[in-house]
């Protein structure tokens, strides 16, 4: 799937990076730790578990919603609200077809089509 949603915005935030175990925080706090990663062209995407946040739940986050990447603090910005995390679908590992890719992009679009040209853009955490 050719989408924006499914790209990060800025290639060189992972450009010979491992984010797993960075932690993610949305606007308003930190949601968890990244779990497990994709960087492939199209479908990208983070898999954060919340731990104790949503007790048991890991949220998939599209790599679009990625606002900013830090690696001296292992720190990735997402650009939504904790609410907006909490109300996404579950993650199953077990589970994925296109529908349920659908169904991820559908919750998170607002989050990448709302946002104005300065988050758009390139811009590296300092």
């Amino acid at each position: 799937m050719n989408d924006i949603i499914w790209s990060y915005r800025n290639s060189e935030w992972i450009e010979d990076a491992d984010l797993v175990g960075y932690t993610v925080n949305a606007k308003d706090g930190p949601i968890g730790k990244i779990h497990e990663m994709s960087t492939d062209v199209g479908a990208s995407w983070l898999v954060v578990d919340t731990g104790m946040w949503i007790f048991g739940k890991k949220r998939l986050i599209p790599a679009g919603t990625v606002a900013g990447v830090d690696h001296e603090k292992e720190l990735v910005i997402v650009n939504m609200s904790k609410a907006a995390i909490e109300a996404a679908p579950d993650h199953d590992s077990d589970e994925w077809d296109a529908a349920i890719q659908g169904r991820h992009a559908d919750h998170y679009r607002e989050f990448i089509e709302g946002q104005d040209d300065e988050v758009r853009g390139p811009r590296p955490l300092s």
